[in-house]
């Protein structure tokens, strides 16, 4: 699935070529994806410019004088941005036209999620519970986590996943954070310390920045908005990688199932 290293590459690359252009149309080629379209989507957005590209968590934010789309990608989705003449291929649901151009949802699982809302986007059902952005954001700190996770059980992996604490970070950036920052991914997220918890977000900021200046993580069907893959996966410690040799301890990693998820780890590194 795309985190937000994904997301935020997504919206950087569509940002420069739909910003102040006026829209076409908008054609739909599937019943629905997560859920269904809106109804008269097209007319809601012909003739009416994008004002600006923006990120909620794992939700892209197009918002016209007229309304916001709130794009989600889902565990397989893509935006491209190609000419018009661009034949669609299969999975290719969704095309939002400019003139000459056209940016292109690809979605093999249909997972994703294309909706429409009037007025403050930040006050839909999807987005008013979102917890902070970790990056950039001084709201996300040591002492929030560590007020957060006051007699709650869980284990820190499930913790810092949950959308509601800190949004964007998912399973691969999940664990790479833990491993930088030493901390066994099945810990009681009550039981690790603020000192802890100030190298935790340290970790979880640095992880995310450097999969930003690597395009993102391509594992399977991301790419980014001219079909380049991103070239993070180069550099991950421990996710996808059990069984191979810890790159400082050289004690082969393990692997343990958390909330239904594979969690790569060190054993002698991560306490």
């Amino acid at each position: 699935m795309p985190e937000l290293p994904e997301v935020e590459i997504t919206r950087r690359g569509i940002e420069p070529h739909i910003v102040n252009k006026k829209i076409s149309s908008a054609v739909i080629r599937t019943n629905k994806l997560r859920w269904p379209f809106p109804p008269a989507l097209s007319s809601k957005l012909s003739g009416h410019k994008i004002l600006s590209v923006a990120r909620r968590a794992k939700y892209l934010l197009l918002t016209t004088d007229n309304g916001t789309l709130i794009i989600h990608l889902g565990m397989s989705g893509s935006l491209r941005i190609v000419n018009t003449s661009t034949p669609a291929q299969a999975h290719d649901h969704f095309d939002l036209i400019f003139g000459k151009k056209l940016m292109r949802l690809h979605d093999p699982r249909k997972f994703g999620a294309v909706l429409w809302v009037k007025g403050d986007p930040a006050k839909h059902s999807l987005l008013a519970s979102l917890g902070p952005e970790p990056l950039n954001n001084p709201q996300f700190n040591a002492d929030y986590l560590y007020a957060c996770a006051r007699n709650r059980r869980i284990s820190i992996k499930e913790f810092i996943m949950n959308a509601k604490v800190v949004v964007g970070i998912g399973n691969i950036y999940a664990s790479e954070a833990l491993f930088a920052a030493g901390i066994h991914p099945a810990r009681s997220a009550s039981r690790i310390s603020l000192q802890r918890y100030e190298v935790l977000v340290s970790a979880i900021q640095s992880v995310l920045s450097q999969a930003l200046q690597h395009g993102g993580t391509t594992l399977r069907d991301f790419t980014r908005e001219d079909g380049r893959p991103g070239y993070f996966r180069h550099e991950l410690k421990v996710y996808g990688r059990t069984g191979q040799p810890c790159i400082h301890c050289r004690r082969p990693l393990r692997a343990i199932k958390i909330g239904q998820r594979t969690s790569t780890y060190c054993s002698h590194c991560q306490r």
